[in-house]
């Protein structure tokens, strides 16, 4: 029984990330023009471990692979759009703040759109027969 607990204990610690950072998680690049363009993207970018922060802002292990991709990609050459499109491939819609309109997703963008037409369709007809005599 003891061994049980202990070993429920000791869980949370063998869980930890024992890998070190990746190189650029927490360096800058070189060029300024360079890191400015990789910080543009990264705060465009949710971290998968936080949601609600951005790649830029989260210390979560993974927003620091990100961020290391991110950098090495940029100091490439590569263009921050194809960066975006490569990290959406890898980790699905939900990593980008900044989500495409397509089949799945039209009807998100279309409903507030809809609703909108529709109450003013109902407000129309219902202060329409109202005489303001």
């Amino acid at each position: 029984m003891l061994a049980v607990l202990a070993l429920i204990l000791a869980l949370p610690a063998a869980a930890q990330d024992k890998l070190p950072p990746a190189p650029y998680a927490y360096r800058q690049l070189a060029d300024p023009t360079a890191e400015a363009r990789a910080k543009a993207l990264m705060e465009t970018l949710r971290c998968l471990q936080c949601q609600g922060q951005s790649i830029a802002d989260s210390d979560a292990p993974i927003a620091g692979d990100m961020r290391n991709q991110v950098r090495l990609r940029i100091a490439q050459g590569e263009d921050p759009e194809a960066i975006r499109a490569w990290l959406v491939e890898r980790y699905g819609d939900y990593v980008s703040y900044k989500p495409q309109i397509d089949a799945l997703t039209w009807p998100l963008f279309a409903a507030p759109v809809m609703l909108l037409l529709i109450a003013g369709l109902l407000l129309r007809r219902r202060f329409a027969g109202k005489d303001v005599s």
